[in-house]
């Protein structure tokens, strides 16, 4: 039976009706306390107990008894694993269309778990009830708390869904959007995953009319790009913010530098941001995040600007600091907009963007307005303590012609500042209680606005080459990237002493000489190369210390001239298919671990911005008088690369490190190149 999806998930999150499986009157047991939390659901609700039935209370000897009395759309699943597959069928053969498996004992306990966990995917693809779990503490909605976790009913109603692996952190974000002011439609722990997986509640929520912004919390992707795939149609409709855990995970040893770096946890947020997904770092960001674009999204656009306004510099400065670390533009008001300014506020106070009232007062309003006014801002973001003796921010705010979107930070304590920030919200405008949470809610509007602002290219196909059989040396990999139109630097294989006195002569000096064995991928490691040959006295020398360490071939080189060197590679990740990276490279590169991470295939415009992202960005733009990265040309080779694995499902991983860049234009001067069945096809230095 083929999985449905989207609405199919209206009798897990809609269901006319319930049943609680495994109810009791035990007030410390699981199913007692299901039973309470469902206790205020508008529709029917039957609750079973196969030992201890009562139909005159309400307690039933199965599911299908429970039906007679009114629709069972889901079933509440509160038995020991062992029973969950029989319980789960018997509600399947009742009607039920969704079911919620809330105990543990399955893939996460080892081996007889995982048995049982496949029994219930099995029972789900032959009767085509959607299962929710099992793990899982459940979801609530504005209309049913299907949680054990206490507190979970006090949960107030909003316009946010949170999306979350874990059941923990779904009640954690709950509660914290619920403080926040926001609430919301939907607040889902996924659990196992043995059924529902996060791209289904995604596919569901683009249906959904009251979620205005989505809480997504990654821990572990089973479909790489059925995920990035539903993360993409859904930005495309609501806003999307994305937590992956995973930043300090150390994976197995890789054999190339890309395998290195390409972690799972940059992989996955790679693939989320070019799905158009809003990246955070912490549960508190995500928070702050996600409530802005709940109430609002700015048009599409690759720069908007941001005014600020500040009646205290100092927090002023913490906000302007973090602003700019998220590349955010604050640029200069005009000098009509400064004039103005001058009228309305003291001349000691800055006026250029950031713009400090000083002391807030009366003209608060009216400071909003002319910084919305001048043509290079977008939005404001303003910060103000709470002071009600000094003026009435509220107040503030209902003046102003808001012909921009407003932030505001609104620092302070108690029940007063607490009204502020509620009555902030309910006109529209995103709030929060210190500048570090204010540029975190600009910082997302701008993200979001910037990733709309991407037009998809449509991608040609690209034209199969001739990969060569494997496995490939240094020189053969280095061919099959001249062939992807990569350049590289005169070379000559050698079999001997006498070819490469021969290659010395014709080959433009100085020379690398290189050890050439395709089962060595790391030379330099094990003194496999040797640079700045000149001479044939030194070429001698260079050969005795190759054949120390097992070289009976050798690679003869040109060197280039000096620049700055990047690593590029693609490889094909288990969990989203083949992946491109961008990064700074040399000997260094994951020291660094300073990269860009997309999924490939992807466009030229697509790949050549990816050095924007790198920390190191700097030094690739002529630094110090040095040469100028031709983004263009990289996103050409990055493509190329990408290409390759798409094209090519024998090849698992191909990689240039160093691609330098010099006055001349991109060089290859090493390349790896790794075979699906894990035999080396090339090496690296």
């Amino acid at each position: 039976m083929t999985r449905k999806t989207g609405g199919a998930l209206q009798a897990l999150f809609a269901p006319r009706g319930i049943a609680v499986v495994g109810a009791s009157t035990d007030p410390t047991k699981l199913g007692a306390a299901l039973a309470r939390s469902v206790s205020r659901f508008p529709g029917h609700v039957g609750l079973v107990n196969a030992r201890r039935p009562a139909p005159a209370a309400g307690v039933y000897a199965s599911v299908a008894e429970a039906a007679e009395h009114g629709p069972v759309d889901l079933a509440l699943v509160c038995v020991p694993a062992a029973g969950c597959a029989d319980a789960v069928a018997e509600a399947a053969k009742a009607g039920a269309r969704a079911a919620v498996i809330y105990g543990g004992g399955f893939a996460e306990a080892g081996p007889q778990g995982e048995r049982r966990q496949r029994e219930l995917a099995d029972i789900a693809e032959r009767t085509g009830i959607r299962l929710l779990g099992p793990n899982t503490s459940g979801f609530l909605t504005p209309s049913l708390t299907a949680s054990f976790v206490p507190g979970a009913a006090d949960v107030s109603a909003g316009r946010i869904a949170v999306v979350a692996a874990s059941g923990g952190v779904n009640h954690a974000l709950a509660f914290l959007l619920s403080e926040a002011g926001h609430g919301v439609s939907l607040a889902v722990g996924l659990g196992n995953g043995a059924d529902v997986t996060t791209a289904d509640v995604l596919d569901h929520l683009a249906d959904d009319d009251d979620t205005t912004a989505v809480a997504l919390h990654i821990e572990s992707v089973a479909d790489g790009r059925r995920l990035s795939e539903a993360v993409a149609r859904l930005t495309a409709a609501r806003p999307v913010v994305a937590l992956v855990v995973g930043r300090h995970d150390i994976g197995a040893f890789a054999a190339s530098h890309t395998g290195a770096l390409a972690t799972s946890w940059r992989t996955t947020r790679a693939a989320l941001a070019q799905a158009g997904a809003v990246l955070v770092d912490d549960e508190r960001e995500l928070v702050d995040a996600v409530g802005a674009l709940s109430l609002l999204r700015l048009p599409a656009a690759a720069d908007p600007g941001v005014g600020l306004v500040t009646a205290q510099a100092g927090p002023g400065l913490l906000l302007l600091d973090d602003l700019r670390g998220r590349q955010a533009p604050v640029p200069e008001l005009t000098e009509d907009t400064r004039r103005a300014l001058a009228d309305i506020l003291p001349p000691l106070t800055y006026q250029a963007n950031p713009v400090d009232t000083g002391r807030p007062g009366p003209g608060f309003a009216a400071v909003l307005d002319t910084v919305a006014a001048d043509p290079a801002v977008d939005l404001i973001a303003g910060y103000a303590l709470h002071e009600p003796a000094a003026f009435d921010l509220v107040a503030a705010v209902d003046a102003t012609r808001r012909s921009v979107p407003l932030l505001l930070g609104v620092g302070g304590a108690g029940d007063d500042v607490r009204r502020v920030r509620r009555a902030l919200l309910e006109r529209g405008v995103p709030v929060a209680g210190d500048p570090r949470g204010l540029a975190a809610m600009v910082g997302a509007l701008l993200t979001d606005a910037r990733a709309r602002s991407r037009t998809a290219a449509t991608l040609t196909p690209p034209e199969p080459v001739d990969v060569g059989l494997g496995p490939l040396d240094e020189d053969q990999a280095k061919t099959l990237l001249n062939r992807l139109g990569v350049p590289t630097m005169p070379r000559r294989a050698c079999g001997d002493r006498a070819e490469t006195h021969q290659a010395l002569i014709e080959l433009p000096g100085p020379v690398a000489v290189k050890l050439l064995d395709a089962a060595v991928l790391h030379k330099t490691e094990i003194g496999g190369v040797r640079l700045g040959v000149r001479t044939p006295r030194q070429l001698d020398a260079a050969l005795d210390a190759l054949e120390a360490v097992g070289a009976t071939r050798f690679l003869v080189e040109s060197m280039a001239s000096a620049g700055v060197d990047l690593v590029v590679g693609a490889r094909r990740d288990p969990v989203f298919g083949p992946v491109v990276l961008v990064g700074l490279g040399g000997t260094s590169a994951e020291a660094l671990a300073d990269v860009s991470i997309r999924l490939a295939p992807l466009s030229v415009a697509e790949a050549a911005a990816m050095p924007a992202e790198l920390a190191g960005y700097a030094l690739l733009d002529g630094w110090r008088g040095g040469p100028a990265l031709d983004r263009a040309a990289l996103g050409k080779v990055t493509v190329a690369l990408g290409d390759l694995l798409a094209t090519h499902p024998e090849v698992a991983e191909i990689e240039i490190n160093p691609l330098r860049i010099t006055a001349q234009g991109l060089v290859a001067l090493d390349a790896v190149c790794i075979a699906a069945d894990a035999a080396a096809l090339g090496g690296d230095d």
